[in-house]
């Protein structure tokens, strides 16, 4: 049996896959030979496939937008206690006269990358029978690749993790092989069929997503918030087209297959990075990990719920 650790794209909010993860590995005594990430996905693998657990905690309650960005293209000011969020002009200004190809820079993060997952880390996993793959967009021949720690060298790799992370235009274009890469969720943000390929049996998805939509944009105000917008849509098809075809693949190849959706919206932008909403998330996605599961083991029936019950128990997982 090939158990499997799918995690899907999120940003900021990977924290709360973080939750979910520590507590299905630590209270549940999940181990996994093969692990699968697209953006903030690919950021946690690593970490997650050598149980450094405590690590990855500090790593994800801790970054900031500054940690991310070397050029940050966005301004966030606190009005009656919510972010609001806008164009820097002047940064995005800077960008362009120096003919860069994006409205901001996340070198900073290629540095986080290299800083937090070593070469000793790398050579660990590279001497055990684990797999750890990330997601890129090819964006030269139109194609999604899949790189995997068994086919690269370390710097490469560290590249690649790089690139499934760059949500371009916002950050920062990958340029390596000849070809430009960006965020591997704009093709696939939850690579579940491909860890069906790879021979996975069991797989434990967890998509930073609510399984339901349950939000409506507010009108764009400017052209930053309209291709937020534009991109938001987009990367919600993908998604539901990525974890239909999961489905349909797991059950063709009879494989067992676990879904962890975040019950509620966590953010409208997933490039806003806070360390106190971040802290919540993880303890968040580890609660509601901790309750899906108690649920499965009781033979909890979620259809005889009552609306009102639902709620109760979506504050008490965000709240807890």
């Amino acid at each position: 049996m090939k158990k499997a650790l799918v995690i899907s794209g999120g940003g900021s909010k990977g924290a709360f896959a973080g939750g979910v993860a520590q507590y299905l590995m630590k209270h549940e005594n999940r181990d996994y030979d093969l692990l699968l990430g697209t953006s903030t996905g690919s950021l946690m693998i690593s970490h997650l496939a050598l149980h450094k657990l405590d690590e990855l905690k500090v790593l994800y309650t801790n970054v900031n937008q500054d940690s991310i960005f070397s050029n940050n293209p966005f301004s966030i000011r606190s009005v009656d206690g919510q972010k609001i969020v806008s164009i820097n002009h002047l940064n995005t200004l800077w960008n362009f006269l120096n003919g860069r190809k994006t409205f901001g820079e996340s070198k900073n993060l290629r540095k986080l990358i290299a800083k937090n997952i070593t070469k000793e880390m790398y050579d660990e996993i590279r001497s055990s029978e684990k797999e750890i793959v990330v997601t890129v967009s090819n964006l030269t021949t139109n194609r999604i690749e899949y790189k995997s720690n068994k086919d690269c060298t370390y710097e490469d790799f560290c590249d690649w993790i790089w690139g499934s992370c760059n949500y371009v235009p916002f950050m920062s274009l990958l340029e390596k092989d000849h070809c430009q890469y960006a965020d591997g969720g704009f093709g696939t943000l939850v690579p579940i069929r491909e860890a069906i390929l790879r021979g996975a049996t069991e797989i434990d998805a967890i998509i930073l997503e609510t399984e339901i939509p349950l939000i409506n944009r507010l009108p764009a105000k400017n052209p930053f918030s309209l291709l937020f917008d534009v991109f938001g849509f987009m990367l919600t098809h993908v998604e539901r087209h990525n974890i239909t075809i999961g489905k349909l693949a797991a059950k063709n190849k009879d494989v067992q297959l676990n879904l962890y959706y975040t019950p509620t919206v966590l953010t409208t932008n997933s490039l806003v990075f806070d360390q106190k909403m971040m802290r919540k998330w993880w303890k968040s996605g580890f609660n509601y990990a901790k309750s899906k599961n108690e649920e499965l083991m009781s033979e909890f029936r979620p259809d005889i719920l009552t609306g009102k019950e639902i709620e109760e128990n979506l504050t008490r997982f965000m709240n807890d």
